[in-house]
């Protein structure tokens, strides 16, 4: 697939999921009725000279979280972009109305302090949903975000080397624009998930699009086990895929 990102960083996360053993499953049946998947992707701009107490604070708030929103990653950029900046992944299984439901249940906790009542910490909050494209479900390799398991702490899994690779394309404007990128995606990734010399510890994690917040934005998230050596060997080894 030809085609660069205008955008890719490179996340050291401080909840990591476990690593997803996704089977390929049977489409539902067509006279199932249910509210769409939505991916919520929350920034937060953080002070820089108050990114230690951020984590401190996040540290504290995140069991609470966990609890109520089925936080997906909690990561910080370590390269690519800008710095500094707090990214939060939730996987809403249920849609809108089930954000919606679970927002409502976390602010009702009395036990709940988000990070971003502290003065003095956050400059600003983004966010942008997501739908998560068909060909994660159809792909074999790819882990896709409902098949992860709740995230542990990083040290907790002993991958103080594992990076997050999120890399965003921002396409022109067009109703047929995001369909006719992941056809040619698609067509091309399993050539690149096999490539010769990706490195073992590679995985394409998810492939996302803008449905609410900037249009016709699409979000590769892949784990590299192994930090940003595997990153660059995966790289690498990517541009032998001729079908990519």
């Amino acid at each position: 697939m030809s085609g660069r990102p205008i955008a890719m960083r490179a996340l050291r996360s401080m909840y990591l999921p476990r690593r997803c053993n996704r089977q390929m499953s049977s489409p539902l049946s067509a006279s199932v009725t249910f509210s769409p998947p939505v991916v919520e992707l929350e920034e937060y701009d953080i002070v820089p000279s108050q990114m230690k107490e951020y984590m401190h604070l996040a540290a504290k708030a995140t069991p609470v979280r966990l609890s109520h929103l089925p936080l997906r990653l909690l990561s910080f950029p370590e390269a690519g972009g800008k710095l500094n900046v707090a990214t939060h992944l939730y996987n809403y299984s249920g849609g809108h109305p089930e954000r919606n439901r679970q927002r409502d249940e976390l602010a009702a906790d009395p036990t709940w302090t988000t990070e971003a009542s502290a003065p003095g910490v956050i400059q600003g909050i983004r966010s942008t949903l997501f739908v998560e494209a068909p060909l994660v479900a159809k792909t074999e390799g790819v882990c896709g975000l409902s098949e992860m398991e709740l995230p542990l702490m990083q040290s907790d899994r002993g991958e103080k080397a594992c990076i997050y690779e999120l890399r965003r394309y921002r396409l022109r404007l067009g109703y047929d624009t995001v369909p006719k990128f992941l056809k040619l995606y698609g067509e091309g990734l399993p050539s690149k998930l096999a490539a010769e010399g990706t490195d073992p510890t590679t995985s394409l994690t998810t492939v996302l699009y803008s449905e609410v917040g900037p249009l016709n934005e699409v979000i590769e998230l892949w784990r590299h086990g192994d930090g940003t050596a595997a990153m660059e060997r995966s790289r690498v080894a990517a541009r032998g895929a001729n079908q990519w």
